[in-house]
């Protein structure tokens, strides 16, 4: 196929777009699988008490994702985009059965090691792709799909292994949905999806940017725009990591059933998922600027205001407002840098960005932790509000009020 003969934008390619959206759902689904139970599973099979320890499945996860984030974006023009998710599905497929059968939590570790492959390597791909298919007019919409069907199902997934787990107990049984994801996005990937490497080399003709020197340096911090993406990046997984780790446990605290904790703990993510659907859109048309700051300002606020929730209902608004401050950014970000990323270095700039956003993962399990057992969940949770607060103060002052849409 010519590069010539390919036609960018979403109408023209929705057949292979709807397929890595479906994908990516299954991808969002091998996180669900955890967002719920698992701290759950520390404490009553493996009696962990201390939060730094229990949140070690986070940061190990995080730390594989990112750097696989890297490789990802880096590789992505040698080994192909598609190779890329094969693989990435390849290494899910023992993550349940692990989890399913451990007996000590370095298993679980051994799960997140593999989880944070398959994340990186399949969602960094479906993400690349989608932007390769839909060229610049529909960066955000195409961002605002993928996202949304990823996080939809990490709250779906959530919610369900909750209500599964209450009802028949927390294994095996809520862990055979992850059978069946990886099964189905490996046999999804292998059979039907297409490389989009001519439509890269179509939109590279038409570019108007200008190489980056050095893409790491570059996205990390060098470049005013790509460097406060970053670090925004950065700071608003830290805080999901922090809630992924101690929203349930602080919601056990106050006495609130499984099933209740896991409605509250899958409002966030499905909230994200559902509002990325208008939010994607809205960034091909507002000011990316404003658009990040508010973004990360609502979930600042949010983190502070939880520590005064007492009840069912607070708690649950609280998810809910977050869940739209996350979803204000998310596409907003991926759509941003593909905007300040020259075609040929998208994919690795993308990997940058990614490698730095979920190190936040990392971080964010690990401060908390900290936080948490040496000064209390609420020490901790205000902690990560303020350091979000910052953030969003660092994108008001770095970067350029430009919407390039």
């Amino acid at each position: 196929m010519a590069s010539q003969s390919v036609q960018l934008g979403l109408k023209a390619n929705w057949q292979q777009f709807s397929l890595l959206v479906l994908i990516n759902a299954f991808v969002g689904g091998m996180v669900g699988l955890e967002r719920t139970i698992l701290p759950e599973i520390a404490e009553a099979d493996f009696g962990m008490a201390a939060r730094t320890a229990i949140l070690s499945f986070i940061v190990v996860f995080g730390v594989v994702k990112a750097i696989t984030n890297y490789y990802t974006g880096a590789l992505a023009d040698k080994v192909g985009r598609k190779n890329l998710l094969v693989i990435g599905w390849l290494a899910a497929l023992p993550i349940p059965f692990l989890l399913i059968y451990a007996d000590s939590w370095n298993w679980v570790l051994l799960a997140n090691v593999l989880l944070g492959i398959n994340q990186g390597l399949a969602w960094s791909s479906t993400v690349v792709m989608k932007i390769d298919l839909v060229g610049e007019r529909d960066r955000g919409l195409a961002m605002g799909l993928n996202e949304s069907a990823g996080y939809l199902a990490v709250g779906g997934v959530a919610f369900l292994t909750g209500w599964i787990a209450g009802e028949y107990g927390l294994r095996p049984y809520p862990f055979y949905l992850g059978i069946a994801f990886a099964v189905l996005g490996l046999f999804l990937s292998w059979v039907f999806v297409k490389d989009t490497a001519h439509h890269v080399q179509a939109e590279t003709g038409s570019s108007s940017l200008h190489k980056l020197e050095n893409v790491f340096w570059e996205t990390t911090w060098k470049n005013p725009n790509l460097g406060s993406i970053a670090q925004a990046g950065l700071v608003n997984n830290l805080n999901d990591g922090m809630v992924w780790g101690l929203l349930p446990i602080l919601l056990g605290t106050q006495n609130f059933s499984l099933e209740q904790i896991g409605q509250i703990v899958a409002l966030y993510p499905a909230v994200w998922g559902l509002g990325q659907l208008f939010t994607g859109k809205m960034a091909d048309h507002l000011i990316k600027k404003s658009m990040l700051f508010w973004g990360m300002l609502l979930q600042g606020a949010v983190l502070l205001l939880f520590i005064a929730a007492d009840s069912f209902w607070q708690f649950a608004a609280l998810s809910v407002a977050l869940g739209i401050g996350t979803a204000i950014v998310y596409p907003t970000f991926l759509a941003a840098i593909a905007d300040y990323a020259h075609p040929q270095q998208r994919a690795e700039s993308i990997g940058v960005f990614r490698l730095w956003r979920d190190l936040g993962y990392a971080a964010g399990a690990l401060l908390t932790g900290i936080l948490a057992d040496a000064f209390g969940i609420y020490w901790a949770v205000g902690s990560i509000g303020f350091l979000t607060l910052f953030s969003a103060g660092i994108i008001a002052w770095r970067m350029e009020k430009c919407r390039l849409a």
